[in-house]
């Protein structure tokens, strides 16, 4: 039977990063836009799209878990997997139990052929080329974020870095941007839409502009975007130490639309580590950045990742990078411990750690970061907020919910009305991970 595409229902599981959700809300909105009909990944559907994630060998088996459990919640359907997984290991992807075609990155029309059923027997089940050769952006455009108030938007793709850690480079492609005026474009969209907030997100977003013409850099489209968001509020996702820059700085302190919230994923705070990463800055660097990020903005959210147990971090290392994390201003930590990932210059290491010291370190790094959120959190009581309001409720405690620019999670009274309204509010007390306020009439 061949589906008509008004008739096909389509769920999604999406794993891995943001640039990976941007990814499965313009699919979304791509094949709503052909007809089809998008529902819950629990609920019965005709074709399952598993957005997949490579970033280790375990992001690997959790790709091809999804794919199977997508099988078991209907036998007749078909399961596509797409992502990075399917960009990087498509003949392997392709040979999981029930999984029916794999696509690459960035291709639309072949995801609608796949969902629709649209390919014949004679052009095989894998659809990936090769992502290094692309020289632009090809999935833009996405209008569906299930729930959110708030929107992403991919305004850069790939990276040219290669970490030593990472297979991104291979699963993504070389570094290519948007133009701003299409940033624009998209941006009002997403206002029209009924978006008050959207996050400017990339696979390395500070690298955002260097192949245009002119060249441009990340500050030069967060100015275009400060003065003419049509959005109340725009967040920046993942930047590196050496792209936050005191312009950007100065740009975000001096804007009511840029929100003061940054995540700076630094992976560690041992010089001996950073090399071994091959990451583009030192300990110095990162401290100077640091201290430049706390006099321009004092208040502001800053989040990180770090990866525990790094082959070759010995204790002295971790020892050292603990202090010196714990002194930081960083108020929420992402810690991973290390895992392997095939086809990486880490993962040939013969000074692998044993499995019980990096889950160790990664608890010791967790519980720094646990404080560090606990007085982040603490400072903030007695302060007045704005809150833009989620469409949901806080499942534990039924208040509405939602975030201050800041990145903090705010709790509310109220009636549904004010859902994705941007409300004034003053903190009375932290409650767990969230905030506690009471609207300022």
């Amino acid at each position: 039977m061949i589906f008509e595409a008004r008739q096909t229902t389509v769920a999604f599981a999406t794993l891995g990063c943001k640039v990976n959700q941007y990814d499965t809300a313009t699919m979304e909105t791509f094949l709503t836009a052909q007809g089809c009909r998008v529902v819950p990944f629990d609920d019965g559907a005709d074709v399952y799209v598993v957005n997949t994630c490579t970033v280790t060998d375990r992001a690997d088996a959790d790709s091809r878990r999804m794919a199977r459990r997508a099988r078991r919640r209907n036998p007749d359907a078909r399961v596509v997997l797409t992502g990075c997984y399917a960009q990087t290991s498509g003949e392997e992807a392709s040979r999981v139990d029930g999984v029916d075609y794999v696509v690459g990155i960035g291709r639309l029309p072949d995801i609608l052929r796949t969902v629709r059923g649209d390919v014949t027997s004679d052009e095989g089940r894998v659809f990936v080329h090769d992502v290094r050769k692309d020289t632009e952006v090809r999935t833009l455009g996405a209008e569906v974020f299930s729930g959110q108030t708030r929107a992403f938007l991919k305004v850069q793709e790939g990276c040219d870095l290669f970490c030593t850690f990472c297979i991104v480079p291979f699963s993504r492609g070389k570094s290519r941007s948007v133009e701003p005026r299409r940033v624009l474009g998209e941006m009002e969209r997403l206002a029209a839409a009924g978006f008050r907030e959207v996050v400017l997100t990339g696979v390395h977003l500070g690298g955002y502009g260097r192949d245009l013409s002119p060249r441009l850099d990340l500050g030069d489209l967060v100015e275009m975007i400060a003065e003419r968001s049509p959005v109340e509020r725009v967040r920046l996702s993942s930047i590196d130490p050496p792209e936050m820059t005191q312009r950007l700085l100065r740009l975000v302190a001096g804007s009511d639309v840029l929100c003061p919230h940054f995540h700076m994923p630094v992976q560690a705070v041992s010089d001996p580590v950073l090399k071994r990463m091959r990451r583009q800055y030192d300990v110095a660097e990162l401290r100077e950045v640091l201290a430049e990020i706390a006099e321009a903005l004092p208040g502001c959210g800053l989040g990180t990742d770090v990866i525990a147990g790094f082959p070759g971090e010995s204790e002295g290392d971790f020892e050292v990078g603990a202090a010196l994390l714990e002194e930081m201003p960083f108020t929420y930590f992402h810690v991973f411990p290390y895992s392997k990932r095939r086809g990486t210059t880490a993962a040939k290491a013969s000074d692998a750690l044993p499995r019980e010291t990096v889950l160790e370190r990664a608890r010791r790094l967790r519980e720094i970061g646990e404080r560090k959120r606990i007085e982040f959190h603490q400072r903030h009581v007695g302060d007045e907020v704005s809150v833009l309001i989620e469409h949901k409720r806080d499942p534990d405690s039924g208040l509405l919910v939602g975030y201050d620019p800041a990145y903090l999670r705010v709790l509310v009274e109220g009636g549904d009305e004010r859902m994705n309204r941007i409300v004034r509010a003053r903190v009375v007390e932290r409650v767990g991970d969230r905030l506690r306020a009471e609207l300022v009439r």
